[in-house]
């Protein structure tokens, strides 16, 4: 028996045992990606929902907000390391997860394969979007640091043209079920959740969750496509550390007839 073991041990290929968890860095960066996509990631999806909520209560409601987020104290430094670095490395790491992943939805054809598949893939769709959605609106074009009343323009203007609508709309969906079904699968995977009842119902509510955050998203820019058309002031692209006079005050719609 011992010679028998010992001849088909001699006779498996060599080679680098694959990574499990624990092993090596892997544990630790995976666990690290999964807890920055609820902090601070996540929250920060959460109140990016709600603030931009806004909108359905109008121009002055929305600006209003704006007006409140950039004023904060600290606002830059909690940008650079509550947002802009925590959100680099959870998308970048989480390529590198689904460029090493397999897909293995033909041969095991569950529900929740598929769910947790699509929520891989959905990260993909989301760092683009967001990518693209961070640039526009924090760098591009007027700034809203210095014009926080041109906000709701500045969106309603962008969701005039058909590509980005569309692109907002596939981001929104995607962005809602990334986080939804990724906070369940978070809850899972750090023992918050244990036993298969209490794992459905937590998967259950991941996926209503979803479902809440693409409805608020949707209304919220069906609230910014059939808003009165708002008029660009020339001010606006004035880029100054004080805003001017003229961007103290929150503009109401104008009328459709002054519109672009």
């Amino acid at each position: 028996m011992a010679s028998t073991a010992q001849s088909t041990s001699s006779t498996l290929p060599k080679g680098v045992a694959p990574l499990r968890a624990g092993v090596g860095n892997s544990f630790l960066w995976r666990r690290l990606h999964s807890l920055t996509g609820i902090v601070p990631v996540g929250l920060f999806l959460l109140e990016h929902f709600l603030s931009n909520a806004e909108a359905l209560n109008g121009v002055g409601a929305y600006n209003a907000q704006v007006k409140f987020l950039t004023g904060l104290p600290f606002r830059l430094g909690m940008e650079i390391f509550g947002i802009f670095i925590p959100l680099a490395f959870h998308a970048l790491y989480g390529v590198y997860i689904w460029w090493r992943g397999e897909n293995n939805v033909i041969d095991y054809p569950w529900a929740g394969n598929w769910f947790y598949t699509v929520q891989r893939y959905s990260g993909i769709l989301v760092f683009a979007y967001v990518t693209y959605h961070i640039w526009y609106m924090r760098f591009a074009g007027v700034h809203l640091v210095d014009h926080y009343d041109a906000s709701f323009w500045k969106v309603q203007h962008e969701l005039s043209h058909q590509l980005a609508l569309g692109i907002y709309v596939v981001g929104v969906i995607a962005a809602s079920w990334h986080f939804g079904y990724g906070l369940f699968l978070f809850a899972a995977k750090w023992g918050i959740v244990t036993g298969k009842k209490a794992q459905k119902r937590a998967q259950a509510a991941g996926i209503a969750l979803s479902i809440l955050l693409m409805l608020m998203g949707l209304a919220t820019v069906y609230a910014f496509v059939t808003a009165e058309p708002q008029k660009k002031n020339p001010v606006w692209d004035q880029h100054s550390e004080s805003a001017p006079e003229q961007s103290r005050l929150i503009p109401q719609s104008t009328p459709s007839s002054q519109a672009r």
